[in-house]
């Protein structure tokens, strides 16, 4: 299905044609790469990832987190190349389904709108309920309870100014960055291993260890991709960035640089300074801490790591009610709830109404057991990054082919490698995450026949801000 559209809609507003007298307003540009780097890195999640989601790859690769981390750092520049040269291409907050529509098709830019959908309900509450355990040492809250408060918390901050956002959550990231550099001089400082268990990864196996095989490494990079997710940021924010073209490849890249060394060195650093594997695998970074220290250390490296969740919480709320807004925009449901996810703010030029659907469902999620819904996150983030890498593969042809972005080098062999990357990693996965992705974008598939694809002039319209469109 190649039938994309064109930029935008260019036919001047009719004010008896109802859908082009809704048109919604456009959001504001107010952030430069400073402010977007913050928010991306927020998004980014290193601190709350590092000991959030660290911790489960420490219990099924033990000291092999490090190299798969490693491998899916070198996987994601490739795949940062591409955000970079499709968000400068089409910048739009619309993101991933965006950059498909517009260069391989419509019915393309659907499904990458459903994995990102996915992604954007599941993994704000998996994040949020990883709260309690570190708030454990001045208050005890069920950790379901505490990961409701900090979404609606976060729906809250949300609906704020975008730029007023950048520096609350920036101050957060200093202080998780603290918490990450913390943790990993004293991890160094207590080394009790040598380096070599790096690149020859072991767990342990009863009363001894065993070898960490290449096999497991690869199922394991899934989690990985997960981990060091949240670099695509920028382009979800590109319609509200001053000069997109050179603000977004920046942020991207930088996002990409500063977050994954935040993750990579503690990771290291635990790696070599765990008492025993054992301990490793148990994934308790703030008793590992607390050892190496002491409990007034453990404590606020605990209270950090607490502040990075929410902050994570935030700033994920924020991108994800513009993946809403954005859809709205382009027409994806039915009029009224069009009308609804595309109403911005009048104070604060949030789009309000989708950041209340992202952020109320979330703090709904918490009370669900999301073990099979991490599963299901990193096959459809597997598959999102996927679809990006069709869409740079679509980028230099037809219209595009003369359009002033930026260009990433090596193309087409960078999409090329990721897709064949991406298609092994995807044959590993658990069987029951890839039946409920792949039931869900069935009946995404299926709405797309039954009522986007009869109604091309008037549902799902991908656009690009009139301002922005790429020159031709």
């Amino acid at each position: 299905m190649t039938d994309t559209l064109s930029p935008a809609l260019t036919a001047p507003a009719d004010p008896q044609d109802p859908l082009q007298a809704a048109e919604p307003q456009k959001l504001k540009r107010s952030i430069g790469v400073v402010g977007g780097t913050l928010l991306t890195l927020s998004c980014l999640t290193p601190a709350s990832s590092l000991f959030v989601i660290v911790p489960a790859s420490f219990a099924s690769l033990g000291t092999g987190t490090a190299l798969t981390l490693v491998i899916a750092i070198v996987l994601c520049i490739g795949v940062a190349w591409c955000y970079s040269e499709l968000g400068t291409l089409i910048p739009s907050a619309g993101g991933e389904y965006a950059m498909a529509g517009q260069t391989v098709g419509r019915f393309s830019g659907w499904l990458a709108f459903i994995q990102a959908l996915l992604v954007v309900l599941i993994v704000p509450p998996i994040i949020a309920l990883g709260t309690a355990q570190y708030l454990a040492p001045i208050v005890n809250v069920d950790p379901k309870i505490m990961g409701a408060v900090v979404m609606l918390a976060a729906t809250v901050m949300g609906l704020l100014d975008l730029r007023a956002n950048a520096w609350i959550t920036g101050i957060f990231l200093v202080l998780e960055v603290i918490a990450a550099s913390l943790v990993a001089v004293l991890g160094f400082a207590h080394s009790s291993r040598s380096a070599s268990v790096l690149l020859h990864p072991e767990l342990p196996a009863g009363h001894g260890v065993s070898a960490v095989s290449a096999g497991t490494i690869v199922v394991g990079l899934a989690a990985a991709l997960f981990i060091t997710q949240g670099f695509s940021t920028a382009v979800y924010l590109a319609e509200e960035m001053d000069k997109p073209q050179r603000t977004v490849p920046r942020t991207v890249l930088w996002t990409l640089g500063i977050g994954s060394a935040v993750i990579l060195i503690p990771v290291i650093a635990i790696t070599l300074g765990a008492p025993s594997l054992d301990a490793l695998a148990t994934g308790d970074i703030s008793s590992m801490v607390t050892a190496w220290s002491n409990s007034a250390v453990g404590t606020f490296v605990s209270l950090c790591i607490a502040l990075a969740i929410i902050n994570a919480a935030i700033v994920m709320v924020i991108q994800n009610s513009r993946v809403l807004y954005s859809s709205a925009r382009d027409k994806a449901w039915p009029e009224p709830v069009n009308r609804a996810f595309a109403s911005l703010s009048k104070r604060y030029g949030s789009p309000w109404i989708a950041t209340l659907a992202v952020g109320v469902p979330g703090a709904a999620l918490c009370f669900v057991d999301l073990s099979t819904l991490s599963l299901v996150t990193g096959v459809a983030v597997t598959l999102l990054y996927a679809f990006v890498a069709v869409a740079a593969l679509g980028a230099r042809r037809g219209k595009h082919k003369e359009s002033t972005a930026w260009r990433m080098p090596l193309w087409p062999a960078v999409p090329v490698v990721i897709l064949a990357v991406l298609g092994y990693v995807m044959t590993q996965q658990d069987t029951h995450a890839l039946l409920i992705t792949g039931g869900i974008t069935v009946v995404a598939a299926l709405y797309w026949v039954v009522y986007l694809r009869p109604r091309p002039e008037t549902r799902w319209i991908i656009t690009i801000p009139e301002d922005e469109k790429p020159a031709v």
